[in-house]
């Protein structure tokens, strides 16, 4: 089982690279970072996790930016977006900073992404909320092309552009992995679509084994092989070794640890929690 962590990434908290070193050092296999580029100040559209929104959303800093702060200070850490709001986003833009971020690391970044839940947020961006999944799928498809065609084009009710040219490449064949963050039924038939894995949120899955089922009969029905589709699990909620080894056999072969925002010695006490916990589970 592979063991990674989620960094809030605000700009008061760790800095990245030095978290980096530090799961590098431990021996761990990924660093995660969200994104917001704002939070309205309106408040309109509740958080989810039905509280207060926490602090740090006001605070997070740019993930790609940062990430490439991470992938300078280590060597073998993988570094990743959980999750990119690729919504808000120009794809030629985005599939650029992907495919650099990819190059500069050596091919070490996974592209988690997601279609969001604060709508006067996406709204911002000039597109309406309702909109979202189907420009996420054109604008994923569309950075496809970009990352795999020598001139690509693509042709869509969002998204159009013919015959551009972009380099660099991403090192990873044929480009970095697509995880679909989402516990729903839907998420998984767009990850059966256009990504090349999952990642739940924890809290979200009332029968984590029933949905990695469910995950593999959408994904065999589409065409492809599910034994080829990533699962990582979101740890927000359910972070000790017990229910961590509770979704390894349900079928997940990363958890991903979402991290305390405390002062840099918590945090890493916090870590140090887990150290061989991957290893024992197996």
């Amino acid at each position: 089982m592979d063991i990674g962590f989620f960094s809030y990434n605000s700009d008061y908290g760790i800095q990245p690279h030095d978290l980096a070193k530090e799961l590098e050092e431990r021996r761990f296999d990924s660093l995660w970072v969200g994104e917001h580029t704002h939070i309205p100040a309106s408040r309109k559209t509740p958080f989810p996790g039905g509280i207060d929104l926490p602090r740090p959303y006001y605070h997070f800093r740019d993930p790609f930016i940062s990430l490439a702060a991470a992938a300078a200070a280590t060597q073998n850490l993988t570094i990743a977006t959980g999750i990119s709001l690729v919504v808000q986003h120009d794809p030629i833009v985005l599939a650029k900073t992907v495919a650099t971020l990819d190059h500069l690391s050596g091919g070490r970044f996974e592209f988690g992404i997601g279609g969001g839940w604060n709508k006067e947020e996406m709204e911002n961006h000039g597109y309406e909320f309702g909109s979202r999944w189907k420009l996420l799928r054109e604008r994923i498809e569309a950075m496809k092309a970009i990352w795999t065609e020598e001139e690509a084009s693509y042709s869509g009710e969002y998204v159009n552009f013919e015959k551009i040219i972009s380099y660099p490449k991403p090192v990873q064949t044929p480009y970095p992995p697509i995880l679909m963050g989402g516990a729903t039924e839907m998420s998984l038939k767009r990850v059966a679509r256009y990504c090349d894995g999952w990642m739940p949120i924890d809290a979200l899955l009332q029968d984590p084994a029933a949905m990695v089922e469910k995950m593999r009969d959408i994904v065999g029905e589409g065409g492809r092989d599910p034994d080829e589709v990533h699962l990582s699990i979101f740890c927000q909620k359910n972070r000790t070794a017990d229910s961590i080894q509770n979704f390894r056999e349900a079928g997940f072969t990363r958890a991903i640890i979402g991290l305390p925002n405390r002062d840099r010695s918590t945090l890493l006490d916090f870590v140090d929690g887990y150290v061989g916990l991957g290893e024992k589970i197996g």
